[in-house]
C-alpha cells in the first residue's frame, strides 16, 4: 500500500473531493485526520472510513496549531498534509462588488492563502523534525488563467500556487516536499447545474453545452473526484520522492501548461 503506516491530514475535507481523498488514503494504509468547519460532514467521513474528525477553522492560528498537536499526539507522526480548504464563491465582476462582497472577497482569499500558510506553518515542523514529509496543495486551472467574475477564486488559488514554490525551496533541505495539484472542472452536480444555467441562457440544451465543453478537452471527458484524488495520492506517496515545487494538472487536456 502506498501510504502504509503514514499519517495524513486533509484540511477543507468536504463531502466531495475531501471524502474521496479520505477514503482513498485510508485504503492505501494511512491514518487519516480530516479537518473542516462543518462538524456533521467530518462525522460522516469518519463513519465511512474511520478518519479522525477534527473541527477546524483554518484561518484561526490557535485552531490550526491544536489540529497539528492533536494529530501528532494521536499517531506519533505526520507524513502528509493536503490543503484543500476553499469556500464556494459566486460569480461577480469587480465593478459590480459592493462593500459586503468586497469583504467576502477578502475572506475567500484568506481561507485559501492564509489558511494554507497556517496549516503549513504548524504541520511542517513535525515533518522537519522527522526528516520527511509531503505537502500537497489543491490549486486550480484558474491559478494561471483568470476568468471574468472569478477574481476571488483565481487570486486565492494563485497565491497558494506561488506559496507552494516558496515552501518547496524552504523545506526541501529538510526532506519535506511541497507540490500542487491543479484540477480543472470536476464532474459534479454543481458543474451540471452550471451547464444547465448556461444552456438556458443560450437557448440550447444541456447536452449541447456539455458536448461543446468536452470537445475542448483533449481527452474528451471531464475529470472526476477520483481522478483528482489519485493525483494527490501520487504526490503524497513515495512515487514522487524526487519531485517538489511541481504542479500536476488534472483537467482532461482543457489547458496545457
Amino acid at each position: 500500500m502506498l501510504l502504509d503506516g503514514k499519517t495524513a491530514i486533509i484540511t477543507g475535507a468536504g463531502p466531495g473531493l475531501g471524502r474521496t481523498l479520505a477514503r482513498l488514503m485510508t485504503a492505501e494504509g494511512a491514518n487519516v485526520a480530516v479537518a473542516a468547519r462543518t462538524t456533521a460532514t467530518l462525522e460522516e467521513i469518519s463513519s465511512e472510513c474511520g478518519a479522525l474528525p477534527v473541527p477546524t477553522d483554518v484561518t484561526e492560528p490557535t485552531q490550526v496549531r491544536a489540529l497539528a498537536e492533536r494529530v501528532h499526539k494521536t499517531y506519533g507522526r505526520i507524513d502528509v498534509l493536503v490543503n484543500a480548504a476553499f469556500p464556494g464563491t459566486h460569480r461577480k465582476n469587480v465593478l459590480d462588488m459592493d462593500d459586503a462582497y468586497l469583504r467576502q472577497w477578502r475572506a475567500v482569499v484568506d481561507i485559501a492563502a492564509y489558511g494554507t500558510l497556517l496549516s503549513c506553518r504548524h504541520v511542517a515542523p513535525y515533518m522537519v523534525a522527522q526528516g520527511s514529509g509531503s505537502i500537497v496543495n489543491l490549486t486550480s486551472m484558474s491559478s494561471r488563467t483568470g476568468y471574468a467574475g472569478r477574481s476571488d477564486y483565481a487570486a486565492g488559488k494563485a497565491a497558494v500556487h506561488l506559496l507552494s514554490h516558496c515552501l518547496a525551496d524552504e523545506l526541501g533541505p529538510h526532506g519535506v516536499r511541497v507540490n500542487c495539484v491543479a484540477p480543472g472542472w470536476i464532474a459534479s452536480t454543481v458543474l451540471d447545474d452550471w451547464m444547465r444555467t448556461r444552456a438556458e441562457a443560450e437557448g440550447v440544451t444541456y447536452e449541447e453545452i456539455r458536448a461543446r465543453d468536452t470537445a475542448a478537452m483533449a481527452l474528451r471527458r471531464i475529470a472526476t473526484e477520483e481522478d483528482v484524488a489519485r493525483a494527490v495520492l501520487h504526490f503524497a506517496s513515495d512515487l514522487s520522492a524526487a519531485t517538489t515545487g511541481a504542479v500536476l494538472d488534472v483537467n482532461g487536456g482543457q489547458r496545457f501548461t
